[in-house]
């Protein structure tokens, strides 16, 4: 993808600060924290979302969480990670300026989400969470989490590799800000307390739906990209697929307790999304998915 540096008031970084996790935690969705594999610990790749994990709140919902008024970045002659970190800000900016558009033009309004680079460990308002719970958006502080170093477990763990696989994710991150904006994420929080029986099918499907709005994004995005881009951001959806992961992990999988969607979903609906462009064609809670 062709890309360029630029600067946003919309990110924090704080990678120089440590990774201190006084009190909460950020839970693995479903409870599956298995120990010493990333492949699914780390994947709740992609899990934003409000349902997408339990967390205990020590902030009290969207308290600011510690730390992010004073931000200590890397200087950039003396960032291991520059490019990367420049990338990533790259696509999150892209990503956030094609939704503004968006509902600007259907007469909406829309809050900015932030972006926020730390390393180990950060505070959030959904709690406290390590690297491993990987890539993840929290709802209560609008805010997308990044641990740099996912990339390189995408491309070791995963055999997602590509810039454009990473621009997925941070895509599909901000996916989960659209949903929040527009109030999905609180009505699927709602339907699964009313219904816990459908809690993990209603989690794949506002899952999907982030995909979908991930694709929707890089159609937007079709003049800068290289020839294997998409199939990058493809083999990445396929790799965070429920059924793939649980397959490496242990060896089994257990569809009821599937939270984000097979690979087959994933990539469908991030394909979908791709091809027409239209958010409107992302209604994953109609229907089969």
């Amino acid at each position: 993808m062709r890309w360029k540096r630029v600067q946003s008031t919309d990110v924090i970084d704080e990678r120089a600060g440590g990774g201190g996790l006084p009190g909460g935690r950020v839970a693995i969705p479903g409870g599956l924290g298995i120990t010493g594999i990333l492949i699914y610990l780390a994947i709740s790749l992609l899990s934003g979302g409000g349902s997408s994990f339990a967390v205990d709140d020590p902030f009290g919902g969207a308290t600011q969480a510690p730390g992010v008024q004073s931000p200590r970045g890397i200087p950039a002659s003396q960032d291991p990670e520059r490019d990367l970190k420049d990338f990533s800000v790259y696509v999150f900016e892209r990503t956030q300026q094609t939704w503004e558009k968006t509902f600007r033009e259907q007469g909406k309004p829309y809050e900015h989400a932030k972006l926020v680079l730390y390393r180990g460990g950060v505070q959030t308002g959904c709690g406290s969470a390590t690297s491993a719970v990987g890539p993840f958006y929290c709802p209560a502080d609008q805010r997308v989490y990044l641990d740099l170093s996912f990339y390189g477990d995408m491309q070791n763990q995963l055999g997602a590799s590509g810039d454009f696989a990473w621009a997925y994710v941070i895509a599909h991150e901000m996916g989960h800000h659209v949903q929040q904006q527009l109030g999905t994420s609180d009505q699927v929080s709602q339907q699964q307390q009313d219904h816990p029986d459908q809690r993990n099918a209603l989690s794949v499907r506002l899952e999907l739906q982030a995909d979908c709005y991930a694709g929707v994004w890089a159609k937007t995005v079709y003049k800068d990209l290289q020839p294997g881009d998409i199939d990058e951001a493809m083999n990445a959806s396929r790799a965070v697929g429920d059924d793939r992961l649980q397959r490496q992990a242990t060896g089994t999988v257990n569809p009821d307790t599937f939270t984000h969607g097979t690979s087959a979903q994933r990539s469908k609906w991030f394909s979908r999304g791709q091809q027409s462009g239209q958010p409107g064609d992302c209604d994953t809670f109609s229907g089969d998915v």
